[in-house]
């Protein structure tokens, strides 16, 4: 990351979008890598995990397929959605409220927060079971703690060191890549599964795939990358939304469209690692439904290495995850109420904003203390995710496209076709995986 630049009194950020432009010095990646690199990380939370471990589990290597057809399908919304940031200096809920009627509005933003909640809830109770498996303990006591610790994250760190700890905790998803050097994989398996789509009228199936494209195509990542643009923009003291200074688009798009690739294959790759590795693992060997979790399902039959990588995953893409998850339902809340917003904010001056980090966490927390299998939970949010996208991606496209809200910079041609597609694709799924529960 850059070196700091203070004005007024706070920290700024150096702006790596002036190293983009035609005619500048190569950027350093680390500094062109930000909301989009988190945001792809992010993804493969323990949701996430949880969701392509039992796709791995249930089905072995014929969803791999699912990777490769989400690819730019989540690249195109991401971009999407920052694009929409950087471009008005406003998230999504709050160009939302100002094209949609308030009922539209409330509703949509109910839909996201609860969705938010269960996720969030599902995530800490993952690192729980994580953690305890790992030293012993009790989990719910675990649970509390790293409800804490996220919300301490978000409202006493410094904005610019909140970022930088996010970004460094991208790297604890390779602890998946080398899961995969650990154990047998059939490769022919793989790259059949990739290659060769299989479609199938079995219910399960169907509500699997639905429950994968809702963690890697979900409604928070959208908030947060578009709220992460907003930030930046009050962070980086030359940056202006591109409506305002459209001569700093060059520069703005070129970074945003890197970033989000290398966010959004880092995603895919580490998920198709997690989905192969229980499949070589777990499904081989008949374990075909995770009822506890994966990594102790994982501990006996790959071998006390792989299980402590998997482990150590799950409470590290936690502790990147649910910090996101928080701050992508407050930004949604805030922005549609009106409030001041911003993790760059005191919380003296933005108090509404960050009680609502907290209530959100601890909302999620509380579902912890209810009889809820933590795997169902998991693969459940998942689904809810997928249900709740596609809503949320029609909005974005249709703001996107809008000359009212994006000015000149309203999306057009191929991102346009992909954004569609993608909500398309979401809704689809959503219908046949209904129809074949019911018939």
């Amino acid at each position: 990351m850059s070196a700091p630049n203070t004005t007024h009194g706070r920290t700024k950020r150096l702006d790596p979008e002036r190293s983009t432009a035609v005619g500048s010095s190569k950027p350093r990646l680390l500094d062109v890598l930000g909301p989009g690199l988190i945001t792809g990380a992010s993804d493969d939370d323990p949701s996430g995990i949880a969701t392509y471990s039992q796709a791995g589990a249930q089905f072995s290597c014929s969803l791999s397929w699912t990777m490769v057809i989400t690819f730019p399908l989540m690249v195109a919304v991401q971009e999407i959605s920052a694009r929409i940031g950087r471009t008005t200096g406003r998230g999504l809920a709050g160009n939302i409220e100002r094209m949609y009627p308030s009922a539209v509005v409330y509703a949509l933003i109910a839909l996201v927060f609860g969705a938010h909640t269960i996720n969030i809830g599902a995530n800490l109770g993952a690192m729980g079971d994580a953690l305890g498996l790992l030293v012993g303990g009790p989990r719910l006591l675990f649970v509390v703690a790293f409800a804490v610790i996220c919300v301490v994250l978000q409202v006493v760190m410094q904005y610019t060191r909140y970022v930088s700890v996010l970004k460094w905790l991208t790297l604890v998803l390779f602890s998946y890549v080398a899961t995969l050097f650990v154990v047998h994989v059939p490769w022919g398996e793989v790259a059949k599964g990739i290659l060769l789509p299989t479609l199938t009228g079995d219910g399960n199936y169907w509500q699997m795939v639905v429950a994968i494209l809702g963690t890697t195509i979900s409604p928070y990542l959208f908030f947060w990358q578009a709220a992460q643009e907003v930030e930046d923009i009050h962070a980086i003291p030359r940056r202006q939304p591109l409506r305002k200074k459209p001569l700093q688009a060059k520069g703005a798009l070129a970074r945003i469209r890197i970033d989000t690739l290398a966010g959004m294959a880092l995603s895919n790759f580490v998920a198709l690692a997690i989905m192969v590795t229980v499949a070589a693992t777990l499904h081989s060997t008949g374990i075909t439904n995770i009822e506890s979790s994966a990594q102790e399902a994982l501990k006996p039959v790959a071998g006390e290495l792989a299980f402590t990588l998997f482990t150590l995953g799950i409470i590290g893409t936690g502790l990147l995850s649910v910090p996101v998850l928080v701050g992508s339902a407050a930004y949604a809340l805030g922005e549609a109420l009106h409030w001041k917003v911003g993790l760059a904010r005191q919380p003296t001056e933005a108090k509404a904003f960050h009680a609502t980090l907290a209530v959100a966490t601890i909302l999620g927390m509380a579902l912890n203390f209810l009889n809820v299998n933590p795997i169902k939970a998991l693969c459940w949010s998942a689904i809810v995710n997928g249900v709740v996208a596609t809503p949320v991606i029609v909005s974005m496209m249709l703001m996107s496209s809008s000359e009212r809200v994006m000015g000149k910079f309203k999306i057009g041609g191929p991102l346009q076709y992909l954004g569609w597609t993608t909500a398309g694709a979401m809704g689809l799924s959503v219908v046949v995986m209904m129809v074949t529960q019911f018939t």
